[in-house]
C-alpha cells in the first residue's frame, strides 16, 4: 500500500476503530508507562512537551505532573475529552488540541520533549509519522516512546487478529516500532541517539474471559475484530485469544497476571535541524 489515497482511507477505518468501545478504561490501566517514560527522559520543569496520539493521556499527566507545559494531541476527539477530564481533576494546565500523527500542526523545533505511549505505533505510513516526531522536536531534544514488541503479549493479540481478519496488503504491523533496527531505520539521521530499555507491562484481570470481556466491550479493535466477523469466526477468535491468555498467565488457575513486553525508547535529536 503506497498511495495517499490508500493511506487516507486506511486511517478512516482505524478512526473509526479507536472511536468505538471506550479506550479510556484500558488506557488507565497503563498509567505506570507515561510514567516511567517521563522519567526516562528525565522531563525538566517548565519544558514544552507534546505527548502524539496520546489516547486518553496517561504520558500527557506524567509530563504535566513533572512541571512540563504539555500540548496533548490525538485525532479521536473523544479519547481527548477523557484526558481533559483526568487533567481537570488534578488541577493540571495541559493544552488539548486535535491533531493527525502524520501531519502535526505545529512548527518545527517546536518541543524540548516529544512523547508517545502505544499510540504513534498505530499509524499507517510510519516513516511519515517517525519524521513529524523528529521535525517537532528541537535539536538536542528527546522523543519518548512506549512501543510494543513484535513477540510480547500484545504483538501476539494483534497477530492472532490478523489471523482472522488480515490487514490490508502492503501495510507495515504496528509492532514493527517496537524493534530496535526498524527505529534506527525510521529516525536516522535524525537521531543523535537511541537508547532502548526492554520492560514488560502486566495485564491485571480476574480471568481469561474477564480480559476478553473487556477489550471486547472496550478495545477498538478488539470490539471492531468481534463486530466484524459472523458468529462462528468470533467463536474462533475467542478460542484463540483464551489460548494465547491462558498460556502466558503466570498467576495461576484463580487469577490472571499477563506480562506484555514493550520497548521503553529515549531518542536525543541530533543537533541538526
Amino acid at each position: 500500500m503506497t498511495s495517499e489515497t490508500d493511506f487516507s482511507a486506511l486511517k478512516s477505518r482505524q478512526m473509526a476503530s479507536w472511536a468505538s468501545g471506550d479506550y479510556a478504561v484500558i488506557g488507565t490501566t497503563l498509567q505506570l508507562v507515561g510514567e516511567l517514560l517521563a522519567e526516562a527522559c528525565d522531563l525538566r520543569y517548565g519544558e514544552s512537551v507534546l505527548d502524539v496520539a496520546a489516547g486518553n493521556g496517561n504520558a500527557t499527566l506524567a509530563a504535566a505532573r513533572r512541571g512540563g507545559r504539555v500540548t496533548s494531541t490525538d485525532y479521536v476527539a473523544a479519547l481527548l475529552e477523557r484526558g481533559q477530564e483526568r487533567a481537570r481533576a488534578e488541577r493540571l494546565d495541559v493544552h488539548f488540541q486535535a491533531a493527525d500523527a502524520e501531519a502535526l500542526p505545529f512548527d518545527d523545533a517546536s518541543f524540548d520533549v516529544v512523547l508517545s505511549t502505544f499510540g504513534v505505533m498505530f499509524t499507517p505510513d510510519q516513516a511519515k509519522a517517525a519524521a513529524e516526531l523528529a521535525r517537532v522536536c528541537r535539536p538536542g531534544g528527546r522523543i519518548g516512546l512506549a512501543n510494543w514488541t513484535p513477540e510480547g503479549f500484545i504483538g501476539q493479540v494483534f497477530k492472532t487478529l490478523g489471523r482472522h481478519l488480515p490487514p490490508p496488503p502492503g501495510v507495515q504491523p504496528p509492532s514493527r516500532w517496537g524493534v530496535e533496527e526498524h527505529l534506527h531505520s525510521l529516525f536516522g539521521d535524525s537521531a543523535r541517539s537511541i537508547s532502548v530499555t526492554r520492560r514488560q507491562f502486566n495485564f491485571r484481570y480476574r480471568s481469561a474471559a474477564h480480559f476478553i470481556e473487556v477489550f471486547r466491550t472496550w478495545y477498538g479493535p478488539v470490539h471492531k475484530a468481534f463486530a466484524a466477523l459472523p458468529a462462528d469466526g468470533a467463536e474462533a477468535l475467542e478460542r484463540d485469544l483464551t489460548e494465547l491468555l491462558e498460556r502466558s498467565n503466570r498467576a495461576g488457575p484463580d487469577s490472571l497476571v499477563v506480562p506484555s513486553e514493550y520497548l521503553e525508547v529515549v531518542i536525543t535529536r541530533s543537533s541538526r535541524s
